[in-house]
């Protein structure tokens, strides 16, 4: 990513002489970087090659360890800031050459930047000159954010809040355990502002800082103790300030610095991970679900049309065996009646002689009622 940083500049590159310091490594950093430099200065094209290349070896028993939150947790600070200020120093006053007009600072770990940064921060003709650095965040963390927060603008807060730490002290910025109320490069940024647009600074970060050659000629350096209560890059801003130099930051200007997602970041990505296992095991599993249900129901097999066609056969028989039950049922009524009509005839239509009897005689009301009294008389 660097080196193709390096390739895409716009300035001419053999008017660039490159210098690295490889320090308190336990990789093949070394072996990688001298790789990679043969390669780029034996490119066919002669105006991919840089002029002066230096690389110096040097270890300044750096104990920190290298992930991200060793680097940047508070604790850690004041140590390690003064440590990078010693190498910086000795990176710059081995390889600053009379001939040098610019000296340009650059993390290898920036992601994106104008192939036009030198020409454009050059423009401005300032003696220290820094643009905007943001860094890209994944969607859930807001897609975007402000990373160097070590360029600023001195406050009323910080200055008194310096008057009360000791001598060896170093403010840091961007950590709880100090609140200074400073105004910030990086929260002044307008995605659509002027990127020419310039802003006094007093400290100033090191992710893209490029100053003149006669600031360090002059004896501005990076100083590796508590020079007004800062060290390092903001301690260098202010010590150029205070010499009478101009420092200036860039609000709209941006470049991009690699996403490095802390030990939080990393237990959140975890958690989130977990929980797309989950749901896409419990998606599976519904889908299972459902291919069984359409499997029984919705398109049945051989086996189903023989136990269909076993149950609409015995509903057929059942149903046969209740007709001829109830057919049975009324011809035996019927037999039996007959029956009692050949040996018993109605009393009503022919009654039997009875003397207990009253016979039964059509006419009127009264003469029957005469007629049973007179059945009476008789005994």
């Amino acid at each position: 990513m660097f080196f193709s940083h390096l390739r895409n500049l716009t300035y001419p590159h053999n008017l660039i002489d490159l210098a690295f310091l490889v320090s308190d490594s336990k990789d093949d950093t070394l072996g990688m970087l001298t790789r990679m430099l043969e390669e780029v200065q034996n490119d066919p094209d002669p105006k991919m090659t840089f002029g002066e290349i230096s690389v110096i070896q040097k270890d300044f028993g750096q104990k920190v360890q290298q992930d991200v939150e060793s680097r940047h947790g508070f604790a850690a600070q004041a140590g390690r800031r003064k440590l990078m200020a010693q190498a910086r120093n000795w990176l710059l006053s081995a390889t600053l050459r009379p001939t040098h007009s610019w000296v340009y600072w650059r993390d290898a770990d920036v992601e994106t930047a104008p192939r036009t940064i030198l020409e454009d921060l050059m423009r401005h003709d300032k003696d220290v000159i820094v643009p905007n650095v943001w860094r890209p965040l994944p969607d859930w963390l807001g897609g975007e954010q402000p990373y160097d927060l070590n360029s600023w603008q001195e406050s009323e807060t910080a200055l008194a809040l310096a008057e009360t730490l000791d001598e060896d002290a170093v403010i840091v910025e961007g950590y709880a355990e100090y609140a200074t109320w400073r105004p910030h490069l990086a929260y002044l940024r307008d995605p659509f502002g002027d990127p020419d647009m310039e802003m006094e600074l007093d400290g100033v970060g090191g992710v893209s800082i490029l100053a003149k050659a006669k600031v360090f000629r002059s004896g501005v350096h990076f100083p590796a103790f508590s020079f007004e209560k800062h060290a390092e890059t903001e301690a260098f801003g202010k010590m150029a300030k205070r010499m009478g130099f101009s420092v200036i930051g860039l609000p709209h200007y941006t470049i991009w610095h690699l996403y490095e997602p802390s030990v939080d970041d990393l237990r959140h990505m975890e958690e989130m991970e977990q929980e797309r296992k989950a749901r896409e095991r419990e998606e599976k599993e519904q889908a299972e679900r459902a291919e069984r249900m359409k499997a029984l129901f919705m398109e049945p097999g051989p086996q189903w049309e023989i136990d269909k066609a076993f149950v609409q056969d015995s509903i057929q028989a059942e149903n046969q065996q209740a007709g001829q039950t109830k057919a049975d049922g009324v011809t035996g009524a019927a037999e039996v009646k007959d029956v009692q009509g050949s040996a018993s005839p109605p009393v009503a239509a022919s009654p039997k002689p009875s003397v207990n009897a009253a016979p039964v005689v059509r006419g009127s009301p009264g003469e029957a009622e005469r007629s049973v009294l007179k059945a009476s008389d008789l005994d």
